[in-house]
């Protein structure tokens, strides 16, 4: 999913232009995308010479050190060891499901490419 570098965004609009779902706006003179509704075509990658529409693939360590933080922040509020691992336990079959929804939803996404030949 696409996300703007607000520092390399300089407001040109031609990003809002060219999007084809037309879920780019200005807001404060910087490029804002609206995730909801973006269909991920990438053509506002493509077109921005400024490089300010970013990748997420690039988040990757940044979302993984918040959902470590996250879980420190849920275990701070148990008093003994055993109630601090079960809630590390929780968060870890929490994790492990959005693991095994985005296999699943992988597998059959990669099923439609069958069905397109």
């Amino acid at each position: 999913m696409p996300w703007v570098d607000k520092d390399k965004c300089t407001g040109c609009g031609i990003c809002t232009e060219e999007c084809p779902v037309g879920v780019i706006s200005m807001e404060n003179e910087k490029a804002e995308i609206n995730m909801n509704e973006c269909i991920r075509c990438g053509k506002c990658h493509e077109i921005c010479e400024e490089k300010a529409i970013r990748h997420d693939s690039e988040r990757i360590e940044e979302e993984i050190r918040a959902n470590v933080e996250k879980t420190k922040r849920f275990m701070e509020h148990f008093d003994s060891i055993e109630e601090r691992q079960a809630c590390l336990r929780r968060m870890m079959k929490f994790f492990e499901k959005g693991r095994i929804v985005a296999e699943k939803t992988l597998a059959r996404l990669d099923s439609l490419k069958n069905d397109m030949k």
